[in-house]
C-alpha cells in the first residue's frame, strides 16, 4: 500500500469527486435495474437496457478508472498528472454528457439530445486522452504502461463509433443497420478499453497487495501482443470482410491473450507473501475467476447452436451482462476498498505521521458492511443470470432488489470514507 505513496500524487479535489460520482451512478443504476422491469427479458438493444449498459459502463465504471487512474498514473508511470485543471473539468463534462446520454436511451430518445450527449462525450474523452498521453510523455516505459495507453487509443475508437451512431440515428450515413456498428462499438469499449485497462492496473496493484516477486511478465508481454491483434482484426473484419469463419479465430487469439493475463495473476497468487484476503482483494480474486465466463458465453453465441431467437437475444445480453457485472463490477467494488481509504487517509493523517498515534486505511470504513455487501452482490449476480436464462421475471425482480441492497451498502462505506473526521492520539 504505501506503493501508493508518491510526492506525485494528484490532490484530493482531483481523485475523490470521481469516486462520489461513481458511488452515486452505482446506486442509481441499481434503482433502474428495478424500474426496468421486464425490459431486462428483452433484446439486448431495447432503449432501457441500453441506458442501464451506458449508465454500468460510464457512470459508473469509467468514472471510478477516472479517480483511481489519476491516483495511480504516478505509480505506473512514475511520473504526475500533466494538467489537474483538465482532470476536473473533464470530470464536470463527464457528468453531464453522461446524464444526458442515460436519460436518451431511457426515454427513446434518438434526436438531437442524442447528437447533443454523444458530442459532449467525444469532448470530455478527448480530454482526458489528452491528459494521460500528455502525462504519459515523460514517463517510464514498462508493459503495464503500455496497456494503459493503448487501451486509451481503442478509448477514442471506441467514442467515435458512439458519436458517429449517434448522428446516424438522425442523419443516416453509415452504409449497414446502426446494429451492426453497435458490436463494433460494444467491444472496442469492452475489450480495448476495459479489458486492457483492467491487465494493466491489475497486473500492477495485485502483485503489490499480494507482495508476491520475481514473476514471469513475458506473459503480458505476450497477452498484449495477443489480444491487440485479435481485436483488431476482428474490428477490420466486421467493417470491411463480415466472414463467417475467422471470427473463431479472433476469439481464440484474444481468449489466448486473456488466458496468458490469467496465467501471470494466477502465478501472484501463488507467490504471495500475504495469505490472509481482506474484501477488496476477495473481490478481486473472485472477478478474476469469473474471467472465463464472458469467453464462454461468446463461443455459444458464435457457434450459434440454433437456439430460439429470444433466448439468443437473452444469451447475447448475457454475454455483456458477465463481462460488466462479473468482471468489471466487482474489480471496482474491491479496489475501491484497496485505493480510496488510502488516499483519504494520506490527506487526513499524512502530517501526522510519526507525531501522533492515527488510525489505519482500513479503520476508515465498516469491514463488516464491506463482507456484507460482497455477499448481496454475488447472490444478486446470480439470480440475475439465472433469471435471464430461465426467463424469469420473478428472479429478475429478486435479483434486482439484492442489488439495490449492495448500493445502498456500498454507498454507505465509501460516503463513511470520503467524510472521515480526523482522529489522533498521543504517542
Amino acid at each position: 500500500m504505501n506503493n501508493l505513496q508518491t510526492d506525485n500524487a494528484p490532490s484530493s479535489g482531483v481523485v475523490i469527486p470521481p469516486f462520489m460520482i461513481g458511488a452515486l451512478s452505482f446506486f442509481a443504476l441499481s434503482v433502474l435495474t428495478i424500474l426496468a422491469e421486464t425490459d431486462l427479458l428483452g433484446p439486448y438493444y431495447n432503449g432501457r437496457i441500453l441506458a442501464i449498459t451506458h449508465l454500468a459502463v460510464l457512470g459508473w465504471g469509467t468514472m471510478i478508472i477516472f479517480g483511481a487512474l489519476y491516483q495511480l498514473i504516478p505509480v505506473v508511470f512514475e511520473t504526475a498528472l500533466f494538467s489537474e485543471k483538465l482532470a476536473k473539468t473533464t470530470t464536470v463534462i463527464f457528468s453531464l454528457s453522461t446524464a444526458l446520454l442515460v436519460y436518451s436511451f431511457w426515454t427513446d430518445n434518438y434526436d438531437s439530445l442524442l447528437i447533443l450527449a454523444s458530442s459532449l462525450m467525444f469532448c470530455s474523452f478527448s480530454m482526458f486522452i489528452l491528459n494521460i498521453l500528455l502525462s504519459k510523455k515523460n514517463s517510464k516505459k514498462n508493459i503495464q504502461s503500455r496497456f494503459i495507453s493503448t487501451s486509451i487509443y481503442w478509448l477514442f475508437l471506441t467514442v467515435l463509433f458512439g458519436l458517429l451512431i449517434s448522428i446516424n440515428f438522425k442523419y443516416p450515413f453509415l452504409a449497414q443497420v446502426h446494429l451492426h456498428y453497435l458490436k463494433i462499438h460494444a467491444h472496442l469499449g469492452l475489450v480495448g478499453w476495459f479489458i486492457l485497462l483492467i491487465i494493466g492496473v491489475s497486473s500492477t496493484l495485485i502483485p503489490m497487495f499480494l507482495i508476491s516477486h520475481n514473476l514471469n511478465k513475458k506473459k503480458l508481454d505476450i497477452s498484449f501482443f495477443l489480444v491487440n491483434i485479435g481485436l483488431a482484426s476482428l474490428a477490420l473484419d466486421w467493417l470491411f470482410l463480415n466472414s463467417k469463419y475467422l471470427p473463431y479465430l479472433y476469439w481464440f487469439i484474444i481468449s489466448s491473450g486473456i488466458f496468458f493475463y490469467f496465467s501471470y495473476i494466477m502465478e501472484s497468487y501463488k507467490k504471495r507473501l500475504r495469505k490472509e484476503l481482506d474484501v477488496g482483494m476477495k473481490y478481486t480474486v473472485a472477478a478474476i475467476s469469473l474471467l472465463l465466463t464472458p469467453i464462454t458465453v461468446g463461443l455459444i453465441i458464435l457457434v450459434d447452436l440454433n437456439f430460439e431467437h429470444d433466448f439468443l437475444l437473452r444469451v447475447t445480453t448475457l454475454y455483456g451482462f458477465t463481462i460488466i457485472f462479473g468482471l468489471i463490477s466487482p474489480l471496482i467494488l474491491g479496489q475501491t476498498y484497496k485505493t480510496l481509504p488510502f488516499i483519504i487517509w494520506l490527506e487526513k493523517y499524512k502530517q501526522y505521521v510519526g507525531k501522533y498515534k492515527t488510525p489505519m486505511p482500513k479503520d476508515l470504513y465498516s469491514e463488516k458492511i464491506g463482507w456484507l455487501h460482497l455477499y448481496t452482490y454475488f447472490s444478486s449476480i446470480i439470480t440475475l443470470v439465472a433469471g435471464l436464462l430461465f426467463n424469469h421475471y420473478i428472479l429478475i425482480n429478486l435479483g434486482s432488489y439484492l442489488f439495490l441492497i449492495t448500493a445502498v451498502l456500498y454507498n454507505i462505506n465509501v460516503f463513511k470514507i470520503i467524510f472521515h473526521k480526523t482522529k489522533t492520539e498521543g504517542l
